[in-house]
C-alpha cells in the first residue's frame, strides 16, 4: 500500500478540495509510527503534486490521531516551503499549524508575503492564504 496518489482527485472548478482513498488513509493511520519512514521517503523524493498532498494529508491525520514523531519529519516537509502549489501550501500549513515546529514559522510568513505580492495564477478554487494565515496566528497565540 505504499503507492500514494493512486485514486487521488485534486481540486477543480467544481470541487474545491482533494479527495483521497479512505481505505489507504486508514491503512497508513493504522500503521502509526511504522508508516512515518514511508511518508518521509515519499516527501523527500516525489515531484507528483497529488502524491505530495496525500502524504501531507496522511501526516496531518496522524497528528490528529496522536502519532508521535511527525514533527521530526520537518526536513522532508521543508522541501516544499517555497512551493507555488496552492494545494501543497494548504496541506503544509495545516501540518505546520499542528506540529508548531519553530523552524516552520519563517517559511509560513514568507509564503503569505509571496502570495500577497504575487498571487497564484490561475486563481485556485480556494484560498491557501486562509490556512497559512491561520497557522501563523496559531504560532503567535
Amino acid at each position: 500500500m505504499d503507492n500514494l496518489s493512486v485514486n487521488v482527485q485534486m481540486p477543480n472548478n467544481s470541487t474545491n478540495h482533494c479527495r483521497f482513498d479512505g481505505v489507504k488513509v486508514l491503512y497508513y493511520l493504522s500503521k502509526k509510527e511504522e508508516a512515518l519512514p514511508i511518508l518521509y521517503d515519499t516527501l523527500k523524493k516525489s515531484n507528483d503534486e497529488a502524491e505530495i498532498c496525500e502524504a501531507l494529508y496522511i501526516s496531518d491525520r496522524m497528528i490528529e490521531n496522536g502519532v508521535q514523531g511527525v514533527d521530526k519529519m520537518y526536513p522532508a516537509f521543508s522541501r516544499f516551503n517555497d512551493t507555488r502549489s496552492p494545494n501543497i501550501q494548504t496541506f503544509l500549513a495545516g501540518v505546520y499549524r499542528k506540529t508548531k515546529v519553530p523552524d516552520a514559522f519563517g517559511p509560513l510568513v514568507s509564503m503569505l508575503i509571496k502570495n500577497t505580492i504575487n498571487p497564484i495564477d490561475p486563481k485556485p478554487p480556494f484560498d491557501p492564504n486562509e490556512e497559512i494565515g491561520g497557522a501563523i496566528l496559531d504560532y503567535l497565540a
